[in-house]
């Protein structure tokens, strides 16, 4: 616990903006930030093992010839580069696990609709997922077997481990807050684009019902929500399967002209 409470005073330290924001979901932080320590500790103590491996062999080394001091130093090192190594790729793993998590959020349509907060920058911590993931991603070595100081290492430990909580405190809070912060009328165009999806996604629909359910879609989100091109391109494989390929064969789904683009929402630093 007494690690946990680190953990807060350092996040609180970094992300003091959000102290009130994060009354609200006070329940879910605690555990969110218990796991992330956890983790954290379990890092750090690869880390230490490693260091002290090192050393041994280094005094071991001391009470040999020349040729075995070189030799035992050598396989030290090589041991040292292969459990950082493995140590960076478990990092990878969970990076890559936050991120394809959020991803979920940005590609899928259903979910933008239904927690909107999670794609609106705007939202104190939705803002802090993304500059943790700025951070993140921007410490993140080129590979496992880049050669980094024990400064460096320590330093992606804790931006992967505070990725992981904004992450869940967001997420938390996403799905807390659902479509609270629209209004009567902007819930009810919500409510017909969540419809309008699923006939757009019906496969026993007919190819121009979801073609002009998907355009539904578009209308009713524009200005509420703002589908990167990425989700509208994925959005559009799933209505028909043949959208992308259709248009450049000049079939039944001609281009539409693209709705007006809302100003960006989210205000990612």
């Amino acid at each position: 616990m007494d690690e946990f409470f680190r953990g807060m005073w350092d996040f609180a330290g970094n992300y003091w903006w959000l102290v009130f924001p994060l009354m609200g979901v006070a329940g879910g932080i605690g555990k969110s930030w218990e796991r992330a320590s956890k983790r954290r500790h379990e890092r750090r103590l690869e880390t230490l093992r490693l260091k002290g491996e090192l050393k041994a062999a280094q005094l071991a080394a001391r009470g040999g010839t020349q040729q075995q001091t070189r030799k035992l130093a050598r396989d030290a090192a090589d041991e040292e580069r292969a459990s950082t190594a493995q140590l960076l790729e478990r990092l990878f793993a969970e990076h890559d696990e936050i991120t394809a998590r959020w991803l979920d959020y940005e590609l899928d349509v259903a979910k933008l609709i239904a927690f909107p907060a999670m794609s609106d920058g705007r939202q104190p911590l939705t803002a802090a997922f993304l500059r943790a993931k700025k951070i993140a991603d921007t410490l993140r070595p080129a590979s496992a077997d880049a050669k980094l100081s024990e400064a460096e290492i320590a330093e992606y430990v804790d931006a992967v481990g505070d990725y992981a909580v904004a992450f869940d405190i967001a997420e938390r809070d996403a799905r807390r807050l659902r479509d609270a912060n629209f209004s009567e009328n902007e819930r009810k165009r919500l409510d017909r684009a969540q419809h309008m999806l699923t006939v757009a996604l019906d496969d026993a629909a007919t190819q121009a019902e979801r073609n002009l359910a998907y355009k539904r879609v578009r209308e009713e989100l524009d200005g509420l929500i703002l589908l990167s091109d990425e989700a509208v391109d994925v959005l559009e494989q799933k209505v028909a399967g043949q959208i992308g390929p259709a248009r450049a064969s000049g079939s039944s789904l001609a281009p539409e002209p693209e709705p007006e683009r809302m100003p960006l929402r989210r205000d990612e630093p």
